[in-house]
């Protein structure tokens, strides 16, 4: 065989071993006990995750969880909260409720609006801890912030989404902020918050206009002020959907 032969035949079979090479699929990649179980190997405990839900909406407050798990009985199926369906949802906040050591916090639409959305939200966050019926002595917290604890903290970005005591936190914010904006659409009929729960959406924009804000939205975001005839900045929040809050 001529070299180059060889070189064609060593061409298809590196075609032929290129074309039947099964590609890499994305990682699932789910919440894990792990890093609770090494600090506990440590010597730390409690261990609390902590989460907030609603920083996006128009309407309503930022609802912060705080969770400590007991290492022999963390719920099954546990994830973001975002990635779970509502039933789901309410199925692993019972059996976290059940199990676990929890604590909530909100933050008002007045703390926004004074605060900024973000110091609202790590407020909210601490004052859950601050809750809790046992002391931690580490926290870990969703996102880039850390907040005031009193003990040690560590801010773990997409923490819902690796970390166990962090996704049961992000559930019972989920699940307890929805269940107050479906309160809040009874009080408030026309305004639909029982079905996008203050999130930015055409229903919303169209009630705004048509029925003008409740006390509880939030007149530092730029929709909420321009409804109530305030002057409109570029600093102003224009109101999220995070991927995966809706549908609800």
């Amino acid at each position: 065989m001529s070299r180059s032969a060889s070189v064609r035949a060593i061409s298809t079979r590196a075609a032929t071993v290129s074309v039947v090479r099964l590609p890499l699929g994305e990682q699932d990649i789910r919440p894990t006990f792990r890093r609770e179980r090494a600090a506990i190997k440590r010597g730390v405990w409690p261990i609390a995750g902590c989460d907030e839900a609603g920083r996006g909406p128009l309407a309503g407050p930022v609802v912060a969880a705080a969770v400590v798990l007991d290492p022999k009985r963390v719920p099954r199926g546990l994830d973001d909260s975002k990635k779970l369906d509502p039933q789901t949802r309410e199925k692993l906040h019972a059996k976290i409720c059940a199990s676990a050591q929890v604590a909530v916090a909100f933050a008002p639409p007045w703390r926004i609006d004074r605060d900024n959305i973000l110091r609202a939200s790590l407020w909210a966050l601490a004052r859950a801890v601050a809750g809790l019926p046992v002391r931690p002595q580490l926290v870990f917290v969703d996102g880039r912030d850390r907040i005031d604890t009193g003990c040690d903290c560590k801010a773990v970005i997409s923490g819902d989404a690796i970390m166990a005591s962090i996704a049961a936190a992000s559930i019972v914010a989920k699940v307890t902020r929805d269940r107050l904006m479906t309160r809040l659409g009874l009080l408030y009929p026309g305004y639909g918050f029982e079905h996008h729960k203050g999130y930015s959406v055409p229903e919303h924009f169209e009630a705004l206009a048509r029925l003008g804000p409740t006390i509880h939205h939030r007149r530092s975001f730029a929709p909420v002020a321009a409804a109530y005839g305030d002057v409109v900045t570029d600093d102003m929040e224009t109101g999220v959907i995070e991927p995966g809050v809706l549908p609800l």
